[in-house]
């Protein structure tokens, strides 16, 4: 077949033939019908597992005593997403979450720019780093809990430690990325020191930072509900201990579901502010065109 014979049959069936640019606003509805099409796909996944969940504890194949109807688990968080207490709880959670994530990027950002720009002081600080790195959060818990008490502190404390290292060492990484032809060309003009940093060094490590950003936020998290529900600090852990202490499954199947919500939205909102301040970025375009 020849090369018009196979443009004309791409063009009847309305998919571009290979190398073909398609117009602006062709492209733009191809695209947000694809995205369009994704999110129907996704939706139907989730309620075909809810739909699968909910017959098999009607029926009895999944026992009611562990596993309510989906539908009494949704009715809960209907009501509890109705009253105060629960916005309480997952504003005590935050709480915590935000402080410890705030405090740890204080302080790995100008570590890690220290340590990406003298290979010596990483050198020397590379044992201490890789030891601290790998020990567990729930090891640190008794710790905490010795000089902080079951409170904020202790959540801090925890928060701190944990998400410290990867965000130290995106920076480390992001810092020492900079293309050396950049940064030679940059000192051979004479260009001042904070203006190689603030023009090339910071730009490059920039999507690393974001990296380290959302992977901490997604540890800190975690974090903070698994110390609610070990020791009892307040917040939506210590709610969902509750409710299992008094067999209200549905309303503890119900503040699960919250605490996934949760760490979800603040995925996608790490993400939208990473898109809105690193557009200019070649992966950042990469997704856009996905």
């Amino acid at each position: 077949m020849s090369l018009d014979g196979a443009a004309t049959i791409d063009a009847r069936r309305g998919t571009p033939a290979a190398g073909a640019r398609l117009p602006p606003g062709r492209a733009g509805r191809l695209l947000a019908s694809r995205r369009v099409r994704d999110l129907g796909l996704k939706v139907s996944g989730v309620l075909t597992v809810l739909l699968a969940l909910e017959l098999c504890s009607r029926v009895g194949l999944l026992s009611r005593d562990w596993f309510p109807p989906v539908t009494d688990t949704y009715a809960e968080l209907f009501r509890l997403g109705m009253g105060r207490p629960l916005w309480v709880e997952i504003g005590r959670t935050l709480n915590g979450w935000a402080i410890g994530l705030a405090l740890a990027t204080l302080l790995a950002v100008p570590f890690g720019i220290l340590l990406g720009s003298s290979p010596a002081a990483y050198r020397m600080s590379r044992v201490v780093i890789e030891f601290c790195r790998p020990v567990p959060s729930v090891a640190l818990i008794p710790l905490a809990v010795l000089v902080y008490g079951v409170g904020l502190e202790m959540k801090v404390f925890l928060i701190v430690f944990v998400t410290f290292w990867p965000i130290l060492l995106q920076v480390v990484y992001g810092v020492t990325d900079v293309d050396p032809v950049v940064r030679d060309t940059a000192r051979a003009y004479g260009l001042p020191a904070h203006a190689r940093f603030f023009r090339i060094t910071l730009p490059s490590a920039a999507p690393y930072i974001a990296t380290g950003l959302r992977i901490a936020a997604a540890i800190a998290l975690v974090l903070a509900v698994t110390a609610e529900l070990v020791v009892g600090a307040p917040g939506l852990g210590q709610s969902i201990v509750v409710a299992q202490s008094n067999a209200q499954l549905p309303r503890m199947y119900a503040l699960i579901i919250v605490t996934g919500l949760v760490g979800w939205v603040l995925n996608m909102a790490f993400q939208a502010v990473e898109r809105r301040l690193l557009r200019w970025h070649p992966s950042q375009r990469q997704e856009e065109s996905r």
